[in-house]
């Protein structure tokens, strides 16, 4: 999962170096602008794999078949709905999104040649989610590796061919994300067709007919609290690439060279996130403390060996890494001035998403939905309000304390609270 994950982030730091080397900064700040609000609509909805993830994998512990396919069937549709939804929505979506920006018009004109072209893929990226999540419940990660595998080295081979060999610039890059989140669907249905040949006993007309909005029940409270805790997630970052566009094109092309690799770090941690997710829904499944505690033990020792590795790397070759990106030098002097933030993030960070992951494998998604809120409200703004004479420094300043809240609010409740909730049940 680690590798699989690694491959998302590698696809947006090659769409970052691909049109980075365009030779302006403002169409690295409409590609970073626009991605922000797709990302935005995938991240609010990521609750579609989330709660898949959780909900299946406890399904799994306890061998109960048909409420796989119920969690399946329940999350694709879903996902349509919510996809088309956002299709149908585009215009003010965009509209209300740049309203919040002081972005300049060049910056906002690429902006929306990327989203009137990504948009489209949308519907097939949200069921991409409820397939992904529904794979790893099962405990499948080399089926989710090979999905996330081959879409992403098309995207990235595309956006290779349409930007650098077609000159197709930022429609490039958004038309080889569309391309390649329609094949990370066919791949994805492909192998959860397999699984649920193997398992035996489908009837997808007789599952359909046996859903019911009471069925829905507990997968939306728990979509709910995961979409709150999402919309604060996204609340931090959007502020922080909206923020930095009136602060010029320099600023925010810099940010969306770092953020692209915070991504990295993010993607790789989830890797083993995902592992406590599996490991911690089946757990809850079978009853066994045991095996939570190990799985989060075993997962917490990875990731901060992995933030540790991460720290290093940028620590001794982060410079290098920006000037592979962008050959703008006043971005890579913008980059390289807060590039001591992206150094200390990892070690800062790597609790969040391990319980994140554990969390999501318990079900317990009011645990996260009132971290995220405590850390928002209470940490993220506050930190950049009373640090805003620092400029962009105030941004990454506060995104930093609102990791370390996320994983110390996390990390207590899991050592004082859950880890003890299962023995006693």
């Amino acid at each position: 999962m680690i590798l699989s994950n690694i491959t998302i982030p590698l696809l947006g730091l090659v769409d970052t170096a691909v049109i980075g080397h365009l030779g302006q900064a403002y169409y690295l700040g409409g590609v970073a602008l626009g991605s922000t609000i797709i990302t935005l609509m995938i991240w609010l909805l990521g609750f579609l794999r989330m709660s898949t993830t959780g909900l299946v994998a406890q399904a799994y512990g306890a061998d109960d078949k048909v409420t796989q396919q119920q969690l399946l069937l329940q999350g694709c549709i879903l996902a349509l709905t919510l996809g088309f939804a956002c299709v149908m929505l585009q215009s003010p979506i965009v509209n209300f999104a740049l309203s919040l920006s002081d972005a300049s018009e060049q910056v906002m004109l690429y902006c929306r040649q990327y989203v009137d072209i990504r948009i489209w893929s949308l519907p097939f990226a949200l069921v991409n989610l409820v397939l992904l999540g529904w794979l790893l419940g099962r405990q499948a990660p080399k089926a989710a590796m090979w999905q996330l595998i081959i879409a992403n080295c098309i995207n990235i081979i595309l956006d290779i061919v349409f930007v650098m060999v077609f000159k197709w610039d930022v429609r490039g890059a958004a038309l080889a994300s569309v391309i390649a989140d329609i094949c990370a669907f066919s791949v994805a249905l492909i192998m959860v067709k397999r699984h649920l040949v193997n398992m035996g006993n489908f009837d997808l007309k007789r599952s359909l007919s046996q859903l019911t909005l009471r069925g829905y029940g507990r997968l939306l409270s728990l979509n709910r609290d995961i979409f709150i805790r999402s919309l604060c997630l996204q609340a931090a970052f959007s502020f922080m690439t909206f923020y930095g566009a009136g602060l010029g094109d320099n600023i925010i092309a810099a940010n969306a060279v770092l953020l692209n690799l915070l991504m990295l770090i993010s993607y790789a941690l989830d890797g083993i996130a995902y592992y406590a997710e599996a490991e911690v829904g089946r757990a809850f499944g079978q009853k066994n403390p045991k095996l939570l505690h190990d799985s989060v033990v075993l997962a917490f020792c990875w990731s901060a060996a992995t933030a540790v590795l991460f720290s290093l790397l940028f620590w001794g070759a982060g410079e290098w890494i920006i000037q592979l990106l962008t050959n703008v030098e006043t971005v890579q002097h913008s980059a390289n001035q807060y590039l001591i933030w992206l150094i200390v993030m990892p070690i800062l960070a790597f609790g969040c998403y391990l319980f994140d992951g554990v969390y999501i494998g318990a079900a317990q998604g009011q645990v996260m939905r009132n971290s995220m809120i405590v850390s928002t409200f209470t940490v993220y703004f506050p930190c950049w309000y009373f640090l805003q004479t620092w400029g962009n420094n105030s941004l990454w300043a506060a995104m930093s304390v609102f990791m370390l809240s996320r994983s110390i609010t996390l990390g207590w409740h899991y050592y004082y609270k859950l880890r003890y909730r299962l023995a006693s049940a």
